[in-house]
Parts: C-alpha cells; sequence; structure tokens
C-alpha cells in the first residue's frame, strides 16, 4: 500500500476517515514539470479514491481551474473535464459562516485566509485529516491533522 498507516506519531486509517485534499494535490497530479510529485499526487488521489474517502470544496474547484489554466497553461476545456471527474468526491459548499470561521483562524494561528478556509471546511466535512503541502504537517488546527504527503511519500 502507498499510503503509510502511521504519519509522524498519527496513526491514520484510510479506509474509514474522510480526507480533505487541499488544491496543490490535485495540481501537482497534471504538473508536467515536476514529474517526481505528479506521479506521487496520482498514486495518492488513486489509492485513497478507492476507498471513497476524497473530501474537497467549492474553493478547491475554483483554485484548480484557475492554476490549471492559468499557471500551467492547460487547456480550459481539458481541466473542465478534470473537473467533471471530482463529482465523484464530496464537495462542501463554503457558506457565510465558513468564511467568518476562518478570517478568526487566519487571525488566531497567523496563516492565509486561504489555508484557514480550507481547515474550517475540513471540520465541517468532518475530516480528521487535510492533504495539502501549504501548511506545517503534522500540525493540528480545529481538530483537523495537517499532513504534507508529498514529502512522506
Amino acid at each position: 500500500m502507498l499510503i503509510p498507516k502511521d504519519i509522524n506519531g498519527i496513526g491514520l486509517n484510510f479506509m474509514r476517515n474522510k480526507i480533505f485534499f487541499d488544491t496543490n494535490i490535485f495540481i501537482y497530479s497534471i504538473d508536467k514539470y515536476s514529474k517526481t510529485k505528479q506521479k506521487k499526487a496520482r498514486a495518492l488521489i488513486k489509492e485513497v479514491a478507492e476507498s471513497n474517502t476524497i473530501v474537497i470544496s467549492t474553493q478547491v474547484l475554483q483554485e484548480f481551474y484557475v492554476a490549471a489554466t492559468k499557471k500551467l497553461g492547460a487547456e480550459p476545456l481539458a481541466v473542465k473535464e478534470i473537473i467533471n471527474s471530482f463529482e465523484k468526491f464530496e464537495i462542501i459548499t463554503v457558506t457565510l459562516e465558513m468564511i467568518k470561521d476562518a478570517i478568526d483562524i487566519s487571525l488566531l494561528n497567523k496563516i492565509s485566509f486561504w489555508d484557514a478556509l480550507i481547515i474550517v471546511t475540513s471540520e465541517a466535512a468532518k475530516c480528521t485529516v487535510l492533504f495539502t503541502e501549504d501548511l506545517n504537517s503534522g500540525q493540528v488546527i480545529k481538530g483537523v491533522t495537517i499532513i504534507n504527503p508529498l514529502a512522506v511519500l
């Protein structure tokens, strides 16, 4: 199995836990300029998707489209097709309450608003783990454990 069952002393049972995926994991999965991370990200998405535990938000969908088309230069309709494949994931809609909570989290934890919003939506979805490259791996905020899966694979 590709995903370790224990990361930094945190026991993870991926068949039972819902895992929130940040945008950067999906971006790496199509990034032709970073083949190593692309391979790791694709394997990670495939393995976790097989257990039906991937959760994303409307923020992730929006960021993915913009980053894929603007930063990576991907064809917009091809990116739309990839987004269509995300229908199999649980998708959390960002609400006004989540935005207000994210403002507080960003101020309290001295992180960007966008990272705080990812944490808030992770918590709202009852995810125990957030896969991202943007925050400190092993840190726990609002009961969500942050893991950089590309660093440990």
